[in-house]
């Protein structure tokens, strides 16, 4: 049930916490104080994002959702010897309208607020990366049944899309996907 995850997201973002595709899990009461208008996400099929290019100029990248985008944001890891970024694939892009209530609300008045729904990569891990040997990190979608897997994500953290390829003599998977019996959908006519 992503609700739960979504609200968690909605809270951090708007009590300003610093993001982590971990971050902090409120409790029940807590996320009761976020109502989500007419309980609707809309949903988007293109996100701009805006960047200065190595140039100085100005540059965007389109993510669309249909056709399925990458994204990176900027690792929040302290650690000296990790890598600087996280990648995402974007599943969905959404706008939502809110009231946020309670002890902590800054704005009692309705909010619009843009989300992403991303299946999150990890890097993997005894891949040599370097750049004397040219050789870039290796990601894989971390796996579905890894509570961590699917989260939400501010697309103001968003620093660029990312073209990823595919790593071919590695061969083909289907891991990715959700066992041929579990499904995020059914359809109408299915009985059961």
């Amino acid at each position: 049930n992503p609700l739960p995850k979504l609200k968690d997201h909605l809270l951090n973002r708007l009590l300003s916490l610093q993001f982590s595709p971990d971050s902090y899990h409120f409790n029940e009461a807590d996320s009761c104080t976020i109502k989500i208008l007419e309980n609707k996400l809309y949903p988007s099929s293109i996100l701009h994002v805006n960047y200065t290019a190595y140039d100085v100029r100005r540059g965007q990248d389109i993510i669309n959702s249909r056709m399925g985008g990458n994204v990176m944001v900027l690792s929040c890891s302290t650690a000296s010897r990790s890598h600087p970024f996280w990648y995402a694939h974007v599943l969905g892009i959404f706008h939502l309208q809110l009231l946020h209530t309670g002890l902590l609300s800054t704005n009692l008045s309705v909010q619009q607020i843009q989300v992403l729904w991303v299946h999150w990569f990890e890097i993997v891990k005894g891949h040599d990366t370097n750049f004397k040997a040219a050789r870039l990190p290796k990601l894989k979608y971390i796996s579905s049944d890894n509570e961590g897997a699917f989260g939400f994500l501010d697309p103001s953290l968003v620093v660029r899309g990312c073209h990823l390829l595919p790593c071919f003599a590695d061969g083909q998977t289907s891991s990715r996907f959700f066992p041929s019996n579990e499904t995020c959908a059914e359809p109408c006519n299915k009985t059961k």
